[in-house]
């Protein structure tokens, strides 16, 4: 299976999942690279049902398919999470956060921040950079509070489907 670096799509259009469906994601998630084989046998499908199944959640944006990697050990020793607050629109701001390449999770919350956004950078100077040319610089950015990372303890992707 190829890597997919695609964004996550708008969720205001909900993705209907059958059992079947779920239970394809819930073994992609355990292990990306397990064959489709492998998956029909344990789903009741055959190979090429699984195939067109999955090609269809990803077009859907219901699922990708990544490789999962510490920032830390491929060259990106600098991560941090930014909380945002804004002005305005929360959303035009978000668009404009997540075309910055640097930008690898953008999230509209409630609370303290209206926006949390994950970066990865290859240095400190990059973070200053990012933070103060380009964040900063998006109409509608009032305050960012950064909180930087110092190692990476956990990230799963194995929390199943409801």
């Amino acid at each position: 299976m190829a890597a997919s670096v695609s964004p996550i799509r708008d969720r205001s259009e909900t993705v209907v999942l059958d059992d079947v469906s779920k239970a394809i994601i819930e073994q992609l998630q355990e292990d990306g690279r397990r064959p489709y084989a492998t998956i029909g046998k344990v789903v009741g499908l055959s190979e090429a049902a699984v195939r067109q199944r999955v090609a269809k959640l990803v077009s859907t944006g219901a699922m990708q398919i990544v490789a999962v990697t510490d920032p830390m050990q491929v060259g990106f020793p600098r991560a941090a999470m930014i909380g945002i607050g804004t002005d305005g629109d929360m959303e035009t701001v978000a668009d404009a956060l997540a075309e910055l390449p640097e930008v690898s999770y953008v999230v509209i919350t409630a609370g303290s921040f209206d926006l949390l956004v994950e970066v990865v950078c290859e240095d400190d100077d990059r973070l200053l950079e990012l933070l103060n040319q380009k964040i900063r610089a998006i109409p509608g950015v009032r305050t960012t509070e950064s909180f930087v990372y110092l190692k990476l303890r956990k990230q799963i992707y194995t929390w199943g489907t409801r």
